[in-house]
This record gives structure tokens, C-alpha cells and sequence, in this order.
């Protein structure tokens, strides 16, 4: 298996050393070729090391790892970035968003491990999306967030609000949107709802969750279903139809 060079930059010496030190002692195909700890040295230490991996803290004394990216030009390197993060909620919701990986603060072993594998897998156009779409979801001005998913075959991005539902097989998850597209990730149903629950997505049942907004009649037979605007019926679990339908009125102000 080839090896590995991977670069470390964040401001902290403790972390670096921890995040050598993990690398170091379980990573045989993998190796630290150097550290920066600000914007500025961590552009000269990518000129001269080239790694394939960047372990990227984002804030740094001087700028942010956003601006290194910014900096370098990305289609003269060949790196893939996991960045290092301290704990944000809004920042680890646009990291997820994107599929992006990210470690928080105090680091993990095992997620830097995973993530460092998943890097051997990832090809460099994959990265350049998740970077343009956490780049927009990072605004929090912009109202309407981008979902990247990947598939079996490729990544797909989805404008949230273009998903009318996602229903779930197992630890897979289909996602139905309104221009017709039909997109199968290898990720549980129960992930996508903490993503998109403030959003207007309500699950009303194990294997169901929808968006409101194209919400179009509620049938009170059989139990109970919803008719989405894309013809289909989704059944209402018991447990959930009370909270669902003090949800509804209040979203859309129209069933009795």
C-alpha cells in the first residue's frame, strides 16, 4: 500500500505532537513529513512537502485554514484535508452538511484513524465540492443550506429545500427530490434528521421523513397518511401522528 505524507498545521504544540504520536504509533502506511502552526508557514510547508493529507486546524493566529486554501492552487496539489476544529455548533453542522471531515478538539484516536483511511479513497474533484459547499453553508445569511451526499458511483449535492422525503432500509437511506431524482447513500435515516429537522423535516414514522413544505393532504385512514405533493403515501406511525398534526398546523396553518 503506498504511503501516506501528511502535514500537520495548528497552532498548538500539545496537539501536534498528539496527532503525530496517533499517526506515528498506528498508521504503518502513513507518516508525519512536517508541522506549521500559522497561514503563513502552512503555505510555505505545503510548497515544500506536497503531502497527500493536510491535518488542518481552522482557526490560526494569523488567518484561518480556509485561507491556505484560499492561498494555494489547489489543481497544483494533490492533497485531501481533514480539519481540526474546536467545538461549534454551527461549524460542525456545515462540516456535516458537506460531508466534510472534521476532528473536534480534544482529538479522538480512532476518528483520526477512519478519517485518514476514508482520505485514501476520496477522490481530489470530491474534496473541491465539499470544500464549494461548505464554503455556502458556512454563510449564515444563506437561508437555504446544500447537502452533499455520496453515493455508490459519485457526490451529489441537494439544495435542502428541493428534498421532498427520505425513506430508510436499514443503514440506508433514499432520498426523493422534486426534479425527480432518486439518491441512495450507505448512511442511517436517524443522521439525516439531526441535520434537517430545523429545516422543516419532521419523521413521522421509522422509516420515513419528510419535508413539510410538500406536505399536501393528510388521510385520517388506516391509521393515518400523508400525501406528498409527489403523489406518494407515507404511513403515520401511532406515536407520532398527535405531535405531527400540531406540527402541521402550525407550519401550514391549514388542517382542521
Amino acid at each position: 500500500m503506498e504511503m501516506l505524507n501528511i502535514l500537520i498545521i495548528d497552532d498548538e504544540n500539545n496537539i501536534r505532537e498528539i496527532l503525530a504520536d496517533i499517526i506515528n504509533l498506528n498508521c504503518k502506511d502513513a507518516k508525519v513529513i512536517g508541522f506549521a502552526e500559522d497561514v503563513k508557514g502552512g503555505i510555505s510547508a505545503i510548497k515544500k512537502y506536497k503531502p497527500d493529507i493536510i491535518l488542518l486546524d481552522i482557526k490560526l493566529p494569523d488567518g484561518s485554514g480556509f485561507d491556505i486554501l484560499s492561498e494555494i492552487q489547489t489543481d497544483e496539489y494533490n492533497f485531501h484535508v481533514i480539519f481540526i476544529t474546536a467545538y461549534e455548533q454551527y461549524a460542525i453542522k456545515a462540516f456535516k452538511f458537506s460531508a466534510i471531515d472534521y476532528l473536534v478538539k480534544p482529538v479522538d484516536p480512532d476518528e483520526l484513524l477512519n478519517a485518514i483511511e476514508r482520505c485514501r479513497i476520496l477522490y481530489k474533484d470530491e474534496f473541491k465540492n465539499k470544500i464549494e459547499a461548505y464554503s455556502y453553508n458556512s454563510d449564515k445569511l444563506t437561508k437555504n443550506k446544500k447537502l452533499l451526499l455520496k453515493t455508490q458511483y459519485n457526490v451529489q449535492i441537494l439544495e435542502i429545500q428541493n428534498i421532498i422525503r427520505c425513506q430508510s432500509d436499514n443503514s440506508y437511506t433514499t432520498f426523493f427530490t422534486s426534479d425527480n431524482r432518486k439518491i441512495i447513500v450507505s448512511q442511517t435515516i436517524g443522521e439525516y434528521e439531526k441535520l434537517l429537522n430545523e429545516f422543516g423535516f419532521f419523521r413521522i414514522h421509522q422509516s420515513h421523513l419528510i419535508n413539510l413544505e410538500f406536505v399536501m393532504s393528510f388521510d385520517k385512514g388506516d391509521g393515518g397518511f400523508v400525501i406528498m405533493k409527489d403523489k406518494t403515501s407515507i404511513p403515520i406511525s401511532f406515536r407520532k401522528k398527535e405531535l405531527f398534526l400540531k406540527v402541521i398546523k402550525t407550519y401550514h396553518n391549514i388542517f382542521k
